[in-house]
């Protein structure tokens, strides 16, 4: 699920730096589950967390600020741990065109039901698994708790890798 998560902060950090040069700025024409008006770079970021995690067997589970209700991926566990995640794909989009820094945020929880249902994201804080963002600006980085510390990895533009560079973060 991390790895999902984290390729895909690859693919949206890559979209937000050209964003101009493909002309992926402004309105999407939409309005997001929370009544803001959705930018065509939520629209893509969202596009490519919904396809990244669609494509791992332990995630049950997806509830984005974008979709107006959550997605079963996997309507049965079959003795498996899957997991729920919750994400917004890219929030502060609306701040890309004046070159801000914008994000994406994401919790992951275990689902807690033989059928995962959206009761399965009403679990306390306590609870979750992993959570974490992705911060894109004039570097990416990704940090993110396992509930033992926090770390931040900054994105090697020439490898591709996300390199750990703030261990234990307070």
């Amino acid at each position: 699920v991390l790895s999902a998560i984290s390729i895909s902060a690859k693919m949206i950090a890559s979209q937000v730096r050209r964003a101009r040069l493909e002309d992926v700025l402004g309105s999407a024409g939409a309005e997001n589950i929370q009544g803001e008006t959705q930018q065509k770079l939520d629209v893509i970021a969202n596009d490519i967390l919904m396809r990244n995690l669609g494509g791992r067997q332990g995630v049950a589970i997806v509830a984005s600020e974008e979709n107006d209700e959550a997605i079963i991926l996997r309507d049965d566990n079959d003795g498996e741990t899957r997991y729920c995640v919750m994400f917004d794909p890219l929030d502060g989009s609306s701040n890309v065109n004046v070159n801000i820094s914008v994000g994406t945020i994401f919790s992951i929880l275990k689902s807690t039901n033989k059928t995962p249902a959206l009761k399965d994201f009403m679990q306390p804080g306590t609870a979750q698994v992993c959570a974490g963002y992705a911060l894109y600006g004039t570097s990416t980085m990704f940090v993110m708790t396992t509930g033992n510390g926090v770390n931040g990895f900054t994105l090697d533009s020439e490898s591709n890798e996300f390199i750990l560079t703030h261990p234990d973060v307070k």
